[in-house]
């Protein structure tokens, strides 16, 4: 199995003091949207997409100005998925799957670059998307309808709860055609249907999970056993969730399993877990040892 981070989209938005404590607030700081690309040899797989190429040609038609204005991303078209993938010697055409750790535009803008990859997602996360109970769901699902219609079909896998308890976490599940490494949890709160990615690397003893638990979490401090959180952060998670109750809930589970050794978490927005990746070489090859 091949593991490959990737950098879907560069964001600096003003605030570097507030997000990284050092800098002045006015000054612009760094976050990412990190992805994966998991090649398990029958299957080639993305773990979130990040920002695509039709964000990066009119990206107030498809974020709109306000989110424009206030996370200033980079729309680098070297950073969309899909040149990536080129970029490592796979043709895009050959990208199977498409997991999604939810619905957010930062990650899933780049699913129409993967026309013939499937799309697995939460059942909680689709009927939000298909229902937009409230205004805050139409303006985070904006366009999901539409990327849903031209998947539903045998490009598009729903999976409800239930399944096998994995360290604690309930409810994990086996995806359709990918191997049994790959499994997703429930981690509901930033949206209802939210859930992490669990790859068994096939290590022994220290890493052999990775998971990537999208936006259940936003700051590394976060997952050390006294948390803290820069109050940016913490505002505006608040400001976004959808069950407050379920959020803090689930990262005090991610927080009791980053503990372990043999796990890592990492999270979609925190470019520290991103550096330390390619910092240690492990973005190419895992398995048993």
């Amino acid at each position: 199995m091949r593991i490959h981070h990737l950098n879907c989209g560069t964001m600096a938005p003003v605030g570097k003091r507030l997000m990284e404590g050092a800098g002045a607030p006015w000054q612009r700081g760094r976050l990412i949207c990190h992805c994966l690309l998991v090649d398990t040899g029958t299957r080639l797989l993305l773990v979130d997409t990040g920002f695509g190429l039709r964000d990066i040609a009119d990206p107030v038609a498809r974020i709109g100005r306000p989110l424009k204005l206030l996370l200033n991303p980079r729309f680098a078209e070297s950073e969309a998925a899909v040149r990536q993938v080129q970029a490592l010697g796979y043709d895009p055409a050959d990208v199977t799957d498409i997991v999604l750790t939810h619905h957010d535009h930062d990650h899933v803008g780049g699913v129409d670059d993967f026309p013939n990859a499937r799309l697995h997602v939460h059942a909680i996360e689709a009927e939000s998307i298909r229902a937009q109970l409230t205004l805050h769901d139409k303006v985070r699902y904006s366009g999901q309808p539409e990327l849903m219609g031209r998947r539903e079909g045998d490009r598009w896998s729903e999976y409800s709860i239930g399944g096998d308890q994995w360290f604690g976490f309930r409810a994990v599940r086996q995806l359709h055609g990918l191997p049994e490494e790959i499994a997703i949890i429930p981690l509901p709160g930033h949206s209802r249907g939210h859930v992490g990615v669990v790859i068994d690397t096939g290590g022994i003893g220290r890493r052999r999970w990775l998971v990537h638990a999208g936006d259940a979490f936003m700051h590394p401090d976060e997952m050390l056993t006294d948390p803290r959180c820069p109050l940016v952060f913490k505002v505006f998670q608040s400001l976004v969730q959808a069950d407050a109750t379920s959020r803090l809930y689930n990262a005090q589970q991610l927080r009791e399993l980053a503990t372990r050794d043999d796990v890592e978490v990492i999270n979609s927005h925190n470019p520290y877990y991103w550096d330390r990746a390619h910092a240690t070489a492990r973005s190419v090859e895992v398995g048993a040892q």
